[in-house]
């Protein structure tokens, strides 16, 4: 399996914000995590897409997310 890495620029423009944003969050310790080789910073799409999943919010994400209700054995 091939691990396919993305730069800093190709996150920015998929998330389109700025690369300024993604620096910030990396110095904040938020954001996916990174690689950093020879100075060289990239990120992992399988990184990527498990914050983006974790990033999911809404009324179905939140219901899906929910334990089903424990049933009462008081008769």
């Amino acid at each position: 399996m091939q691990v396919i890495h993305l730069s800093q620029k190709e996150l920015a423009a998929r998330w389109r914000m700025s690369e300024a944003t993604l620096e910030r969050w990396r110095s904040d310790r938020i954001g996916p995590v990174f690689l950093k080789i020879l100075g060289r910073v990239l990120y992992r799409l399988i990184d990527i897409e498990a914050f983006e999943v974790a990033s999911l919010k809404g009324t179905f994400v939140e219901q899906r997310n929910q334990a089903a209700p424990i049933a009462s054995s008081n008769s």
